[in-house]
C-alpha cells in the first residue's frame, strides 16, 4: 500500500493525560494498530545495547542496576531536574525511535495506523503522520493522576510536567483534541465520533 494512502494518527498528550487509555481502547475496541514510541525507546537502551554502553560512559556504570539493566528511576532524577542531561539523552534515543516507526510503518498494510509518540512535538516526528490527535485535561488533574501514578511528590510530579512542552501548545498544534477530564465513557465516545466520521 501506498504510505501516502495511509491514515497515520499521530497520538499524543501530556504525561498523566490519558494517552495509554485512548491507545489501549484504539488497540482492543477499533483493532487499530498501535506503534508505541515507548516500547521503541526501551528497545533503544536494553542491557548490553550499544545506547546502554553510551549512557554508562557519561554517567558511569551504577547508573545501571546489579543485573546490568538500566536504573530508570535514577536516570529520570537526572534527566528531570536537567535540561542539558534530558537533552542529550534524546539525541541518543530519538534517531533509533525515528527509525523504527519507519520501518513498521512501511510493512504495515492497515489502512489507519496510530504512532503512540508522548513526545511527538518535541522530537521533530509530526512529519511521519497524517493527522495529529492530543488528549486533555486541566492541569490539576493532570498533577493528581501522575501523583497518584508514579507515587510521586507534588515536586516531582510538576518537573516531569515542566520537562514537556506546555499542553496548551499541544492542543494549539492538533487536528483532533480528545477532552479527558470527564468520564472514561465520555472519553470512548469521542473516540468512536471521530473514527466513524472519517
Amino acid at each position: 500500500m501506498n504510505e501516502r494512502a495511509k491514515r497515520i494518527i499521530g497520538l499524543t498528550g501530556g504525561i498523566g493525560t490519558g494517552k495509554t487509555t485512548v491507545s489501549h481502547y484504539l488497540a482492543t475496541v477499533c483493532h487499530i494498530p498501535i506503534l508505541d514510541a515507548d516500547t521503541y525507546a526501551r528497545e533503544a537502551v536494553e542491557k548490553n545495547s550499544p545506547i546502554l554502553q553510551t549512557i554508562k560512559k557519561r554517567y558511569g556504570s551504577d547508573i545501571c542496576l546489579s543485573n546490568g539493566e538500566l536504573n530508570r528511576k535514577k536516570l529520570g532524577n537526572i534527566i528531570f531536574n536537567n535540561s542539558t542531561e534530558k537533552q542529550w539523552l534524546e539525541n541518543q534515543i530519538h534517531p533509533y525511535v525515528r527509525q523504527r516507526f519507519q520501518e513498521n510503518i512501511k510493512q504495515g498494510k492497515q489502512k489507519i495506523i496510530v504512532l503512540d509518540i508522548p513526545l511527538l512535538f518535541e522530537s521533530q516526528l509530526t512529519h511521519l503522520v497524517t493527522e495529529i490527535w492530543v488528549v486533555y485535561c486541566s492541569y490539576e488533574q493532570q498533577l493528581q493522576r501522575l501523583m497518584n501514578r508514579n507515587q510521586l511528590s507534588r515536586e516531582e510530579a510538576i518537573a516531569r510536567i515542566k520537562s514537556q512542552l506546555p499542553i496548551e501548545d499541544k492542543v494549539n498544534k492538533a487536528d483532533v483534541i480528545l477532552d479527558n477530564s470527564s468520564t472514561k465513557e465520555n472519553l470512548y465516545q469521542q473516540i468512536e465520533r471521530i473514527i466513524n466520521k472519517n
